[in-house]
């Protein structure tokens, strides 16, 4: 059976392939540690990135790329992101 989260992670999926062509891309829906938080509502996430664009990034400049590739979400879907953002020689 589905979760209620299921099609806004579908649509971060969506999102961060157009952005970043990924290796590996895995998005975990970790809103049942959250609940009874203040913005319980709204998604709570792991994403693990692995990708060539961030490559000679900082890990502060791929974070900001993936807030930008995921902005119309944070509005209004995403309350919390937690990001795990790699280039392949640097994945387990």
């Amino acid at each position: 059976m589905g979760t209620a989260s299921e099609p806004l992670m579908a649509t971060m999926r969506a999102a961060l392939e157009r952005a970043f062509a990924p290796s590996a891309l895995e998005i975990i829906d970790d809103g049942a540690w959250h609940a009874g938080h203040a913005a319980a509502g709204r998604g709570h996430f792991r994403v693990l990135l692995v990708s060539e664009a961030f490559r000679g990034h900082s890990r502060l400049e791929r974070h900001r790329m993936v807030y930008a590739a995921l902005t119309p979400l944070l509005a209004s879907s995403v309350h919390a992101l937690n990001i795990t953002a790699r280039t392949a020689d640097e994945h387990d």
